[in-house]
């Protein structure tokens, strides 16, 4: 394995084909996109990683993976009277299916999905308890204590964050938001802004692949859930080619991460902050489509 991702790396080098970095969050914008890093975690327990595996990165919209975990323990099945479970078609901050579906996002991995899940997460509680569950549940996940919220990127992020605020407006207007718009933008802003490791990714993601060494935080049910998302929503408009090219439940975000899920023999975390035209890490999802065809893995 080891050999593998070291050759993946040295190909990715190689290619210098890097995409560019989210220009819309001015914290991200002065990232370096030549970067990349893997981890691996296997059924065995062992780890592996090459790159730049121990250098936190903003994570965005990856987090939502694991906000879904926190607010499926918490509510359940209720959620899903809230939040569809279908695939978009759209970019992550579309507006356009959430006007003609009468205020009802799509998956809980779009932008408006993600604020009803937090919301879900919130109610009743102010936000620093939503954001220490949020945050006290991966490290679990991770077994690393030393994983944090970059205040900078957050309020950069709810500076420049008109368009999230319009969804949240809209999901009120419908009903589909039960805290005030700020309180639950606010948590979802922190919440994006947590950074971690390709290593700590990778760990987090033991649990989702149902590893014999994961911590047990959640029910095999919601895994296979979360992972069914992950596979036909995990990337936006991208989500039917990752499908396709990687053949296994991924989930990226904007900060150039993604985390991938290989049930019942690995967890995988990719980073590269270069973004393709959906908004997924361009060099990270050709890494992803090599360590596949390498090793064989595919859910199909």
């Amino acid at each position: 394995m080891q050999d593998i991702l070291n050759t993946i790396t040295t190909e990715i080098y190689r290619q210098d084909d890097w995409g560019q970095v989210a220009q819309y969050i001015p914290e991200l914008t002065s990232v370096d996109p030549r970067q990349f890093a893997i981890s691996v975690c296997l059924a065995d327990g062992q780890t592996f990683s090459a790159g730049a595996a121990d250098k936190p990165f903003s994570i965005q919209s990856v987090s939502k993976v694991f906000t879904l975990v926190a607010t499926l323990g918490r509510v359940g099945d209720q959620l899903w009277s809230r939040v569809g479970r279908e695939p978009s078609g759209t970019s992550f901050d579309s507006v356009i299916l959430l006007e003609r579906e009468q205020g009802r996002p799509r998956n809980p991995f779009v932008n408006a999905g993600a604020i009803v899940t937090t919301d879900a997460l919130l109610s009743g509680r102010v936000p620093k308890l939503a954001l220490a569950e949020v945050l006290g549940l991966i490290r679990q996940m991770a077994s690393s204590d030393e994983i944090y919220i970059n205040d900078a990127v957050a309020a950069s992020e709810q500076a420049t964050g008109s368009r999230n605020t319009a969804i949240a407006h809209y999901l009120k207007s419908h009903g589909n938001l039960q805290n005030a718009p700020d309180l639950t933008l606010g948590t979802y802003f922190h919440q994006c802004a947590i950074e971690m490791t390709t290593t700590q990714l990778a760990m987090a993601g033991r649990s989702l692949a149902g590893l014999k060494h994961a911590p047990r935080v959640i029910s095999q049910q919601h895994a296979r859930r979360v992972n069914a998302l992950m596979m036909t929503c995990g990337h936006y408009d991208g989500s039917g080619d990752f499908a396709f090219q990687v053949g296994l439940p991924g989930k990226s975000g904007v900060g150039g991460g993604i985390l991938i899920i290989a049930p019942n023999v690995a967890s995988i975390g990719i980073w590269s902050p270069g973004l393709n035209g959906y908004g997924n890490s361009h060099a990270g999802t050709r890494a992803a489509s090599m360590l596949t065809k390498a090793v064989n893995w595919s859910v199909f």
